[in-house]
């Protein structure tokens, strides 16, 4: 996987307006893409990746200016990148009543009168899933009944990762089990540290067993992997072992989502693509809090991916702070005026 090699690919165009409503099945939730099944554990493939990092950094450092978005696509893109939130709540002093203020925020992201205002007061946008500690999953899943919002549950001893094996696994079951429908794992980073790849994907299916039916994202802590070579080779080992979705961060970490970071792990997906012709999700986390961030992610994942990574079931954002400064720009743009930050709570 050469990562020395800049694209230069056409202006992208625009985003659709987000589909009415999510599909859902009979059930009421929301139909996810397909399943990776994974494939054994190919450690020639693992070794042979090399990463040039200034190179990397380059193409990374380039992207806002020559991808700035303006006017009207603006905020199609901004809206765009709501229906792609994962609405998040990671704190020790949660309660369940905050989680359900959050399940409502995710069901109305946006305030009617501005959707209005945006000409797009006749389309249901919702974001993309909840996620929650273990002890709030029932409460979420409760919560946001019949609205087609995913409950995605963070796992696995989360955000060390340390707890005995038995432990995390029990944990995934368990929430599972309360309705949770993605799982947010966090891999043991050690095994990455030292170069034990075999314990990786062992540790990886294990876990993508205990979900069952529920999508399995994959938190690679890339902010403690030390180098994007380490990044792009457990990016690889963690679609191998069936990962549906692979994650950058728990938002916990000294460093979180990047640029860099982000293009190393899409060239990984873009390579497991190439293997199996399996499409696999990506999930930036920790750090994109700004309006103006996540339009240089949402524009890399059209030039790295293309137009299909620009939809929920493949491409999520973690975030709790960025729907509100989104909200301010959309008001911005409908009005001519920014508001303060009290005029949009999350939860």
């Amino acid at each position: 996987m050469s990562q020395a090699a800049a694209l230069s690919p056409s202006s992208p165009a625009p985003f659709s307006a987000p589909s009415s409503a999510p599909s859902t099945p009979p059930d009421g939730q929301t139909q996810g893409p397909a399943r990776n099944p994974g494939l054994p554990l190919d450690l020639s493939v693992v070794q042979s990746v090399r990463v040039n990092r200034s190179a990397a950094e380059r193409r990374a450092a380039a992207l806002p200016g020559r991808r700035a978005v303006k006017g009207d696509a603006q905020g199609a893109w901004l809206l765009k990148a709501v229906t792609c939130i994962d609405l998040t709540t990671l704190n020790g002093d949660d309660t369940e009543g905050r989680v359900r203020r959050l399940c409502a925020k995710a069901a109305q992201p946006v305030r009617p009168d501005l959707l209005e205002a945006l000409g797009m007061g006749d389309r249901r946008i919702t974001t993309g899933a909840v996620c929650v500690y273990h002890r709030f999953v029932a409460a979420a899943v409760d919560a946001l009944a019949g609205t087609g919002i995913p409950v995605a549950a963070v796992s696995t001893g989360f955000p060390a990762g340390l707890a005995p094996h038995a432990t995390k696994l029990a944990e995934i079951e368990a929430s599972v089990k309360d309705g949770a429908q993605e799982i947010d794992i966090v891999i043991t980073r050690e095994h990455v540290l030292v170069g034990n790849w075999q314990a990786l994907y062992d540790e990886v299916r294990d876990y993508r067993a205990a979900c069952g039916q529920a999508h399995i994202k994959t938190i690679l802590a890339t902010g403690d992997l030390k180098t994007l070579r380490n990044v792009a080779r457990a990016s690889l080992v963690c679609m191998m072992a069936g990962a549906d979705f692979i994650k950058t961060s728990t938002g916990k970490e000294g460093v979180n989502a990047t640029l860099p970071v982000s293009l190393t792990m899409l060239r990984a997906i873009r390579q497991y693509r190439d293997m199996t012709g399996i499409n696999i999700g990506y999930k930036p986390a920790g750090g994109v809090s700004k309006a103006k961030d996540v339009l240089s992610y949402l524009a890399l994942m059209k030039e790295e991916l293309g137009h299909a990574w620009l939809q929920p079931d493949l491409f999520r954002i973690g975030a709790s702070s960025l729907l509100g400064d989104i909200e301010r720009q959309l008001e911005h743009r409908a009005t001519g005026a920014y508001s303060a930050a009290r005029r949009h709570p999350i939860g």
